[in-house]
């Protein structure tokens, strides 16, 4: 019977922390909040000509994150990381209209600053996909400006605000950018589904209705990042075995600031490489999208089409990529005149979509059942061979 236990335990004892490891997957601790408190236009008597500028101050236990979207000039997302929780904004607003001199946007105290950045959504390209090459070195029109557009006024809704802007090219449509930020961990509601931490915002970006230049049109975003020391300079490309939340994609892109090349990441701007043809997004309206490389740009040129940059930063480094919509074979924008693509911006290490529930059950089972099959086997071959000495140790004497 000794040996029967002693066959039966190891398994039993494998099998449990198998389970105990994989319910430590999905189960979590206490999650970290912030306090979030929204100003339009900060310490304006008056409704700044030329657009908004939002304010969302988000507090922790011993640090405060100041998020800033304008909407002078091309729409910019400025983050700013603090070691106080009582950092403060200060805006000279004529100085910041002037959009002349660095200096009129401050965080106070300026040493409390631990790290900044700025996306700046500065050129939307189009070109002519007569081939189905996807190829946007070829037939490309003349770009949009996004510091051209006409900007609507922003539409607050809590610690969110969306902004729509038109050209006269696009009469009957408009190309929006809504930001979210978030006081703790979650994930987004519809696809991407992109989780979320306090330490990030969410900016939506789509085209609604734009009227192409060619049948076959294609189009791509510029975005251009801004810092001090250690701007977004490389991006990063993970893979993952669970696409349950954005259903066939396995890959997460990085677009990553870090001290000297190190592995330990500032800042982030992340996004997954797909983007989608209707509003409510379904798999079959799901559109691959790809990046270029980051390269410098000029600091000049990308102050002159931002307010804000201009406002906050004196000697700026900067890089840009695009990110194009479709690959070949995939329907041209004019089959629903709609895309839009979701990415996050933050500071720290990007958020990591660790595996869901149903993965995890399906591991458990796919392990599971071969160590039960081996237990029972394990304990049947330790009985019979019990049952087999208990018959032959001793033979009946006549």
């Amino acid at each position: 019977m000794a040996a029967a236990v002693i066959c039966g335990v190891r398994p039993v004892v494998f099998l449990f922390s198998v389970f105990i490891s994989c319910l430590g997957l999905f189960s979590g601790g206490e999650t970290f909040k912030r306090k979030l408190t929204v100003e339009l236009n900060p310490g304006s008597t008056t409704v700044p000509p030329g657009g908004d500028l939002l304010h969302v101050r988000a507090v922790g236990d011993n640090d405060t994150l100041h998020f800033l979207f304008c909407s002078q000039g091309a729409p910019t997302l400025l983050l700013i990381h603090t070691n106080s929780s009582s950092s403060t904004l200060e805006v000279d607003w004529p100085l910041f209209l002037a959009r002349n001199s660095s200096g009129s946007l401050r965080v106070e105290p300026e040493s409390s600053i631990l790290y900044s950045t700025a996306v700046v959504f500065s050129r939307l390209l189009e070109y002519d996909d007569i081939n189905d090459t996807a190829d946007p070195t070829s037939d490309l029109f003349p770009p949009y400006e996004l510091q051209n557009f006409t900007w609507s006024r922003l539409n607050l809704s809590g610690p969110a605000a969306l902004l729509c802007g038109t050209v006269s090219n696009f009469s009957i449509g408009s190309l929006c950018l809504q930001l979210s930020v978030f006081e703790s961990e979650g994930r987004g509601q519809l696809w991407p589904r992109l989780v979320h931490t306090a330490n990030s915002s969410q900016m939506g970006v789509w085209f609604d209705g734009l009227l192409p230049r060619a049948n076959r049109s294609r189009f791509l975003l510029e975005l251009q990042a801004v810092g001090r020391a250690y701007p977004l300079s490389r991006v990063e490309a993970h893979r993952s075995i669970d696409d349950e939340y954005t259903p066939s994609i396995f890959k997460v892109s990085q677009w990553v600031s870090s001290v000297n090349g190190s592995s330990d990441v500032l800042g982030f701007v992340q996004w997954k490489p797909v983007a989608y043809r209707k509003s409510n997004p379904a798999l079959e309206d799901a559109t691959p999208c790809r990046h270029s490389d980051p390269r410098p740009q000029s600091s000049e040129t990308t102050a002159a089409s931002s307010g804000l940059i201009r406002a906050f930063y004196s000697e700026p480094e900067t890089f840009g990529l695009t990110v194009s919509f479709g690959l070949a074979g995939e329907p041209f924008y004019s089959s629903t005149r709609f895309l839009s693509w979701t990415v996050l911006v933050g500071v720290g290490s990007p958020p990591v979509d660790s595996f869901s529930p149903l993965v995890v059950a399906i591991m458990a089972v796919g392990l599971g059942t071969p160590l039960v099959l081996l237990l029972l086997g394990g304990l049947w071959v330790c009985v019979r061979k019990r049952a087999a000495d208990s018959t032959t140790a001793y033979e009946p004497i006549n």
